[in-house]
């Protein structure tokens, strides 16, 4: 670990809208950048900015000191690691590797369990915010796991989030990250709700933004998928619809493993399991407005 440098060399695992995101702010902030997907497009990409791509996990770990794994499953992570052509193949002793997704425990602790014996420290750091927040770098790190590491790597984080938490044990990262989680899913079906009852009741609804966002009743979920709702368009989607169902399933499987009650998640589970259900899976999960508002046109 003492061996990495100030501009250590970071390996981007997954490109896809979070992923690319880190790798593009990393170049920007002068980091060399080497990153690994299975599509082409977001290679292309990467190279466009400066980056170098590797053609396999394998490749990428003979390199990299720091390297960041920002996948949409756990297969993938699995495949990625541990598979034929996986990072358990070349990585060094003395790199980091911060597993950065949302994943169930038991998928962090595979990452774990299967570098440290290599001499490699892991680190569970799930951050907080949507694609287009990765977008502006305006990103929170809830990084979990050995704190003198956390603190070393600290200009990687800088280099494309806003903040780093060091939230404690390996593990507090994602339990943190479900509890963010359970708030965003709530707060976005409310500011659906807010809109509708808005236009409902003939008010313009830039301006009901636009008052909203300076006020008490704002969160960061209205600031951020306020203006889609506003738009009626969920397209880009910074959060697939389709996506977030995973999530939705992790908070509840968490929430009940912990025996917490939580009605208020629980009320709004429906709406995005009808959004999805209305062939909205590929949309932003703002689209929970356009479940709402659907529901006011009908007789």
């Amino acid at each position: 670990m003492s061996g990495i440098s100030d501009r250590p060399t970071v390996g981007v695992v997954g490109l896809g809208i979070m992923g690319l995101s880190y790798a593009r702010h990393l170049r920007a902030a002068g980091f060399p950048v080497i990153g690994f997907d299975v599509a082409e497009a977001p290679l292309k990409a990467l190279a466009e900015v400066g980056g170098t791509i590797a053609a396999t996990p394998k490749a990428l770990a003979e390199t990299a000191d720091v390297i960041l794994i920002a996948l949409a499953s756990v297969d993938a992570v699995k495949a990625t690691c541990g598979g034929a052509d996986g990072m358990i193949h070349s990585i060094r002793s003395g790199a980091v590797v911060c597993e950065m997704g949302t994943f169930p425990l038991y998928a962090k602790d595979y990452v774990r369990t299967l570098f440290e014996p290599k001499g490699v420290t892991v680190l569970d750091c799930p951050v907080s915010g949507t694609g287009a927040q990765a977008a502006v770098r305006d990103l929170v790190v809830y990084a979990s796991g050995d704190e003198a590491t956390v603190e070393r790597i600290r200009p990687v984080f800088d280099g494309f989030a806003r903040n780093t938490r060091y939230v404690g044990p390996f593990g507090a990262g994602i339990k943190l990250k479900f509890v963010a989680n359970l708030l965003v899913t709530i707060h976005n079906v409310a500011a659906a709700e807010a809109l509708v009852l808005a236009e409902q009741a003939g008010l313009d609804l830039s301006m009901v933004y636009d008052a909203i966002s300076d006020g008490a009743g704002t969160s960061r979920m209205f600031e951020v998928r306020g203006p889609l709702m506003v738009k009626d368009t969920y397209l880009p989607a910074t959060m697939k619809m389709e996506v977030y169902m995973k999530d939705i399933t992790l908070i509840m499987d968490f929430a009940r493993e912990m025996r917490a009650p939580t009605p208020l998640m629980a009320a709004t589970v429906p709406y995005y399991t009808a959004a999805v259900a209305a062939g909205r899976g590929a949309d932003d999960t703002a689209a929970v407005h356009a479940v709402l508002k659907e529901m006011t046109q009908k007789k």
